[in-house]
């Protein structure tokens, strides 16, 4: 699984970036958490607030900080 965070590295998108962390932790397995701060980047997912959460491509939440659990369900949806 290939999870992306959206954000430029406000507050919000690096707890977000930890939830993520947590979450695959919790999950186990091999999955990449991977920080993506280019805003033309961001805007190719069509995201317009940040943080987002970006599961193998698919954009699962904008614009706000998840908690462990709902990260969980959301990589697993």
């Amino acid at each position: 699984m290939k999870i992306e965070i959206l954000g430029t590295g406000c507050a919000k998108c690096k707890t977000l970036e930890e939830v993520a962390k947590q979450a695959v932790a919790k999950i186990g397995g091999f999955h990449s958490v991977i920080k993506v701060d280019d805003i033309q980047k961001i805007m190719d997912y069509g995201v317009m607030n940040t943080p987002g959460l970006v599961v193998d491509g698919v954009v699962k939440s904008t614009g706000k900080v998840l908690s462990v659990d709902e990260a969980i369900a959301l990589m697993q949806a």
